[in-house]
């Protein structure tokens, strides 16, 4: 299989990044029973644990012109003068990097959310919680292996955009336990499942609606996680303290909006007029709307877990999300798992159907045969 670093169109990619961290690792030696609501949602991990190679189709394949088939209002550029004056060859082609470069991201954000799972293991001092991050790092490694396997099929990819980079790079290397979990837990992974719900809904290509169903389906009790541990352990911070993770996730939430566009790279590499691509992104009102969207995850989990002060509610006023507030976190996660249930069932209907239509030949093609020999 041919490496994903190979397929990026820009030469000069490390293949490997290094992230000096220093925290420690905190042993538990109490071994108690552990909060009810962390135990009943590492059960709820073990349970649902799934093998992405046998419940993902991967006979399945993307359209050649549309990959995951995706209307074209969700290119940036749609509607711009650039894209008027494209040819149906040209637009494929932007509509291919487009595609690869978000799965690309969320491919990127997974191996991220792998290593911050392992360093959450060791750092966070409660049991219940080194149990239940032990489920999210085999989920964060069935996701990579998921995504890179989706991804393949595009023949390109493209490396971690700076600002993402810039914020893993502060969740692994920050010292204190819940940072780590500020950071990956409720930020990049609430904004992965607002990216990624957009093209479950939206998608019609099965493989890819699929892929992203079933990851969103682990993703929302990653996000339950973050929200139960940090909603216990906040209340106990002092005013400072609590103020100090305000300004980080005001400075977070900002730069993880302005990243989920910044698709420079892809102007580069087709040949397009950037700074021109990048005004009518920055001004388009479907992509406003989606940096809108993207926070839907993120705001009712921040109130939940008592970041509620002044500047965070001025920061998502400005940013026009603040109503998200009202959201309830249980209600979308359950949408989560029955979408993913509702694909399952769909896919089995397929799977049966196929089956019996196979028996049916085998049978018939039987019955002829019996018949010749007679």
């Amino acid at each position: 299989m041919t490496a994903l670093r190979d397929l990026y169109p820009m030469p000069g990619i490390d293949p490997h990044w290094h992230v000096p961290n220093e925290f420690d690792s905190v042993f538990d030696w109490r071994f108690d029973e552990g909060r009810t609501t962390l135990m009943h949602l590492y059960q709820k991990g073990k349970d649902m644990q799934w093998d992405a190679v046998d419940r993902i189709d991967w006979e399945l394949d993307l359209d050649p012109e549309n990959p995951m088939e995706m209307p074209d209002e969700a290119v940036s550029i749609y509607g711009s003068d650039i894209w008027n004056k494209m040819n149906k060859a040209e637009r494929i082609e932007l509509r291919r990097h487009t595609q690869a470069w978000n799965i690309s991201q969320f491919l990127q954000g997974e191996q991220a959310a792998l290593l911050a799972a392992s360093k959450i293991v060791q750092a966070v001092p409660d049991l219940d919680a080194k149990f239940y991050a032990a489920t999210q790092v085999m989920d964060e490694a069935r996701h990579v292996e998921a995504y890179r396997k989706l991804l393949g099929k595009f023949g390109v990819a493209y490396p971690m955009t700076d600002p993402l980079q810039r914020l893993v790079n502060d969740a692994l290397s920050d010292s204190r336990w819940d940072v780590t979990y500020l950071a990956m837990q409720v930020v990049i992974e609430g904004l992965a499942l607002a990216a990624f719900g957009t093209i479950r809904d939206l998608a019609q290509n099965p493989l890819a609606r699929m892929v992203n169903a079933y990851v969103m389906e682990d993703e929302a009790r990653h996000v339950a996680f973050g929200r139960l541990s940090l909603r216990d352990y906040y209340p106990q911070l002092t005013q400072k303290e609590r103020d100090e993770r305000e300004e980080f996730l005001v400075e977070a939430c900002y730069l993880m909006r302005d990243r989920m566009t910044q698709s420079k790279e892809i102007y580069q590499v087709l040949g397009l007029p950037e700074k021109e691509c990048q005004e009518f992104t920055e001004n388009s009102d479907i992509v406003k709307l989606y940096r809108t969207m993207l926070f839907q995850r993120i705001v009712p989990i921040v109130k939940d877990i008592g970041l509620w002060g002044p500047k965070i509610q001025r920061a998502y006023e400005d940013m026009g999300v603040l109503h998200f507030a009202e959201l309830d976190p249980q209600a979308l996660q359950d949408e989560d798992e029955r979408i993913a249930r509702e694909i399952d069932g769909d896919r089995t209907g397929q799977v049966d159907a196929a089956k019996a239509r196979r028996d049916y030949i085998h049978a018939v093609a039987a019955e002829g045969a019996a018949g010749a020999a007679e």
